[in-house]
């Protein structure tokens, strides 16, 4: 199951920069099914070369609103860090995201069927099913458009978000053992993931 929770990346690549609210699921769609053919030719070359993983990484990671992401986690812990805290927080999430991204690059050969896509003001989804070895999941993408455009925060499979996931994690350890020495925890597990990627 965890390696379906690297189908996030699959969510960045699925995010247009410029959408108008009237042609919104029409152009999120169409774009969609562009990044999908693009990321997946530039993953038959990540053994070949750095840079080509240097690409796809970047096609993985880019969209995604960690701060937005990381916030929703933390829940009513957002409000105790301070803005340096909140800032190391955001780029040590970030880091570990990345770091882990190509990780298991089965799941980005999954078969994605598109079921609905909506925009509505800043908000979007895009609701698809993505079959794997025989395994079929429903994978809902959640995103709001600012001035950069159209960024991913949350996916939902099967009825779980990854921003639940993480709440569970991040919430229960800030409860146990306080805010320093979670973000202590973020610090050693970006420099595992980095040494190890």
């Amino acid at each position: 199951m965890k390696s379906w929770y690297l189908i996030v990346v699959l969510g960045v690549i699925l995010v247009p920069q410029t959408v108008a609210a009237q042609d919104g699921p029409r152009e999120v769609r169409a774009f969609m099914e562009q990044r999908d053919r693009e990321i997946k030719a530039v993953l038959q070359q990540v053994d070949q070369s750095e840079q080509a993983r240097e690409r796809a990484r970047s096609l993985i990671n880019d969209r995604i609103d960690f701060e937005k992401m990381g916030r929703q986690a933390l829940g009513p812990y957002d409000a105790e860090l301070s803005a340096e805290e909140r800032q190391q927080f955001v780029e040590t999430f970030a880091g570990i995201v990345r770091a882990q991204s190509l990780a298991d690059l089965s799941v980005y050969h999954a078969q994605v069927t598109y079921d609905s896509v909506g925009a509505t003001g800043d908000q979007a989804y895009v609701r698809t099913r993505a079959r794997l070895d025989q395994v079929t999941l429903k994978v809902e993408y959640l995103l709001h458009r600012n001035a950069g455009g159209w960024w991913l925060y949350d996916i939902v499979i099967d009825d779980v978000g990854t921003v639940e996931g993480y709440a569970i994690s991040f919430q229960t350890y800030i409860r146990k053992r306080g805010i320093p020495a979670f973000l202590e925890s973020l610090r050693r597990k970006l420099a595992r993931d980095s040494a190890s990627g």
